[in-house]
């Protein structure tokens, strides 16, 4: 809430000044005055503060939309900029958005069973500067997963609409605290923002949650391929160390991740 200060000058009374003019009124008077001097000094200069201190809480960085923008001078090498150009919204037509399609099943037939088709900016370019997108979330009946992941750039939250999920996250270092729930159709579930989570199907038949996630380009970093499957590899003596593995784990784990390392 902006507080709304006002400045008033006290009117002098009838007896005041008018009255007497004496060296020791005067003096009086003179002194009085200093003292609402300083006082006004001490108010001017907390104003100042208080407009400057309020600059300060507008004038922040605007939060990421990507891994990272490299600042250039030289526009004409630009090809990113930190979210879209916007187009004309005079041009802008239902299709910008819009999307179809989401009530089909995806194939959830890979490693992990599982299929997540995201609806950020670059399905729905209406999105630009909205600060959310959609995902519908397809799992295998019997242990389709969602593997552990983050999201570095929004939370989400996850409405079952078939199946049971058995959905959970990790709090920050150092308590590390594991947060879970199995999930119903109906129900919702909230991760915040970077936080490892993941959802896994515990029922015969198949599942379907829909996320909504608080960016236009959330981004996602599945923990696993991130480490393991990184390009360039890691060195093997990090993560053998880092996971307590033998070496040649870790040289495995990289060759099934897609590691370069022999």
């Amino acid at each position: 809430m902006t507080e709304t200060y006002s400045f008033r000058a006290s009117p002098i009374n009838s007896n005041g000044i008018g009255q007497d003019f004496s060296p020791s009124k005067l003096e009086k008077f003179e002194g009085r005055d200093s003292l609402v001097a300083m006082k006004g000094d001490h108010l001017l200069v907390a104003f100042a503060f208080w407009v400057l201190a309020s600059s300060f809480a507008s004038a922040y960085d605007p939060s990421p939309l990507q891994d990272f923008c490299v600042a250039i001078n030289d526009t004409k090498s630009a090809v990113f900029v930190n979210g879209k150009f916007c187009k004309n919204p005079k041009l802008a037509i239902a299709n910008d958005f819009s999307f179809s399609g989401l009530n089909i099943p995806r194939n959830t037939g890979n490693q992990v069973g599982s299929n997540v088709t995201l609806l950020n900016v670059d399905q729905i370019p209406g999105l630009n500067t909205l600060g959310l997108s959609l995902a519908r979330i397809d799992y295998a009946a019997y242990g389709g997963l969602n593997p552990p992941h983050i999201h570095p750039r929004a939370s989400e939250i996850l409405l079952v609409l078939e199946g049971t999920l058995y959905a959970g996250f990790v709090t920050s270092n150092p308590d590390n605290r594991f947060i879970t729930k199995v999930l119903n159709p109906g129900d919702v579930f909230v991760f915040p923002l970077g936080l490892i989570h993941f959802q896994f199907n515990v029922a015969k038949t198949n599942a379907v949650a829909i996320a909504a996630l608080g960016s236009q380009n959330p981004g996602v970093i599945t923990v696993a391929n991130a480490v393991f499957g990184s390009n360039p590899p890691i060195n093997p003596d990090v993560l053998a160390k880092a996971f307590q593995l033998e070496k040649n784990i870790v040289n495995d784990l990289q060759k099934k991740f897609g590691g370069n390392n022999k």
